[in-house]
């Protein structure tokens, strides 16, 4: 049996997306996110709000992605990885929605990071007790 961790994270993306594709399928809108620990995706899922108040009334929205449109998507997604630089831990949001039968779709990157992995890493000289500017509060 494969670990996710043996999975490129392109792979595991296009799990995401493979898992998300009826979802999708109802949806014109939304944030697709996926949280990253270690370059392995745990917690992935749609932001949306698939009702729209319109005189008074709740409805739920026609249409969604089509198959094209969520293909493509996907191959967007997968091409933002390229963007991604030196961090293992983070978020990336794929916010998506339909013009004139396009889909359009803008990516934002947030890396994490630990300071704790620093402490490890790093020595513990020049701070501010070894060179004598210790603080006064």
């Amino acid at each position: 049996m494969v670990k996710i961790d043996q999975l490129s994270l392109a792979r595991q993306l296009d799990m995401v997306f493979k898992e998300l594709d009826h979802e999708l399928s109802g949806l014109d809108s939304g944030v697709v996110f996926v949280q990253i620990r270690n370059n392995v995706i745990g917690k992935f899922g749609i932001r949306h709000n698939p009702i729209t108040g319109r005189d008074g009334q709740m409805e739920v929205e026609d249409g969604g992605l089509n198959e094209n449109q969520r293909s493509s998507f996907r191959a967007m997604a997968l091409e933002t990885l390229k963007f991604k630089r030196n961090w293992t831990h983070g978020e990336i949001a794929y916010d998506f929605t339909v013009r004139q039968g396009m889909i359009l779709v803008d990516a934002t990157m947030e890396s994490n990071y630990n300071m704790a992995n620093l402490m490890i890493r790093y020595p513990r000289t020049n701070t501010y007790m070894d060179s004598g500017m210790e603080s006064s509060s």
